[in-house]
């Protein structure tokens, strides 16, 4: 009868034993999902300090830091259009504490380069979207043509005679001006330089015709009267600049390009981690500090739904879907 008196509290007592254990299990597991971030994390950039993308993230870094309670610490890794730091990223462990900030670059890369070694659509988890910057175009103060019709007679006029200056491989700028092109189905000069200032330098001393560049850099020179604005390129009239026209209303329909920004983690990030993550985002882009500057920029946060891993999702996808067929049609790619 004892023997049987145990074997009957024995599996009782295993019972209780395992209940134990999983809540135990399930208390660490907390623990460990509340306890991130435990140590300063990393926010790659893939352009150098100083410039509109850098600008963004060490302005969302320091909202960030606040509400996460660990340093976001700004890291600038340049080179091939930002394929080094994605790839970086991409290969790095997947923890949480190896982020990156990237602009259209990532829907772009898979047309402009044969040899890449990550795939954005498939190598990275998505924190969130951040904010959208409209682009201008722009010419030479002395350029002849005052409007979008007149620019368009112009540059069919003088197709052979028309620079028209970019960034570099990949640039939003780049985009920009080939969107253009197509638009008014002519080709013309473009002249690629090492970076958006050089670029802007050249058309500010009138060494090329047409620009087109984003308002963090052209505001203060449109607003000084030192070049000649045709329009936005976004499909509403923006906020810093309520009385310049959209290049639609001008007369190109459907004519839509903005520097966007997102967030993304190395694929495999817990999801714990990546929601923690999407939080201090959608947090730090209320503050009314990073409010300011990014008004100051003229960038453009964007709405709460688009803050979230499903929203940078959507964008990826279909900025991916737009620009890869008109760089491969129009034959661009790195050497």
């Amino acid at each position: 009868m004892k023997d049987a008196k145990y074997w009957h509290a024995g599996p009782r007592w295993l019972a209780g034993v395992l209940v134990t254990a999983s809540a135990m299990a399930g208390a660490c597991g907390a623990a460990a999902a509340d306890a991130y971030p435990a140590r300063p994390i990393t926010l790659v950039v893939p352009y150098s300090a100083g410039g509109p993308t850098d600008v963004v993230a060490r302005t969302l870094a320091q909202a960030m830091s606040q509400d996460l309670g660990q340093s976001v610490v700004v890291e600038n890794r340049t080179g091939a259009g930002g394929t080094v730091a994605a790839a970086f990223v991409a290969r790095a462990q997947a923890d949480g504490y190896t982020l990156l900030i990237h602009h259209n670059g990532m829907a772009t890369a898979p047309a402009l380069y044969k040899k890449l070694s990550y795939a954005p659509l498939k190598d990275f988890e998505y924190v969130g979207q951040v904010a959208d910057v409209p682009m201008t175009l722009m010419g030479r103060k002395d350029l002849p043509a005052r409007t979008v019709p007149e620019l368009i007679q112009y540059v069919t006029q003088n197709k052979d005679k028309v620079s028209l200056a970019n960034a570099g491989l990949g640039a939003v700028s780049q985009l920009c001006g080939l969107l253009f092109e197509q638009s008014v189905h002519v080709r013309l000069n473009a002249i690629p330089y090492q970076g958006a200032g050089p670029a802007l330098t050249a058309l500010l001393g009138g060494q090329v015709d047409l620009l087109c560049d984003q308002t963090t850099a052209t505001l203060p020179h449109i607003q000084a009267d030192r070049v000649r604005l045709f329009g936005v390129t976004t499909p509403g009239r923006i906020k810093a600049l309520p009385q310049a026209p959209t290049l639609q209303e001008g007369g190109l329909k459907g004519f839509d390009v903005k520097v966007w920004h997102g967030i993304y983690a190395p694929r495999g990030t817990p999801p714990a981690a990546v929601e923690r993550l999407t939080r201090a985002l959608q947090k730090g882009l209320k503050d009314p500090a990073v409010i300011r500057k990014l008004d100051g920029l003229g960038a453009e946060i964007v709405p709460v739904d688009k803050q979230t891993p499903d929203g940078l999702r959507t964008l990826l996808k279909a900025e991916s879907d737009k620009w890869q067929p008109l760089l491969r049609s129009m034959k661009v790619e790195a050497d």
